[in-house]
């Protein structure tokens, strides 16, 4: 199962590392990806309710979004897929969202966290001295 979980692991950092260069195609696959799994699902839910019994009290339409809507809620993805952490951050901080920024800001932004790194560990190299000047 491991030797599985890590070929499409690696199959999967491939393809992005591709992808990602031709942001439209991307776009395009994965979407049309995305609408095919979800018509799949709609389309075994359907058959599983025209079965009749449990199924079709179970994925009849109100009780299928009370059910979804509590397991969304319960596993913390309901705000996280309709709102997405991105833009709640950048609302908390009042930055604007990755998509408005210019290349500068971005750039400038990926400095600032470099110069961030580099003092910290400057910071972890003189408490490591400090520690050892005491012992």
């Amino acid at each position: 199962m491991n030797t599985l979980i890590r070929f499409f692991d690696k199959v999967e950092d491939k393809a992005r590392a591709k992808l990602s260069r031709s942001p439209i195609v991307y776009g395009v696959i994965g979407g049309t990806a995305i609408v095919m799994f979800w018509r799949g699902v709609w389309h075994t839910a359907d058959i599983l309710e025209q079965s009749g019994g449990m199924w079709e009290t179970l994925l009849g339409a109100q009780v299928s979004m009370v059910l979804s809507a509590i397991v969304l809620l319960l596993t913390g993805l309901f705000v996280s897929f309709f709102i997405g952490d991105r833009i709640i951050l950048s609302g908390l901080t009042r930055e604007k969202k990755l998509e408005e920024k210019t290349e500068s800001e971005v750039r400038a932004e990926g400095t600032l966290l470099i110069d961030i790194y580099k003092k910290l560990e400057h910071l972890e190299k003189e408490i490591a001295t400090l520690k050892n000047e005491k012992v």
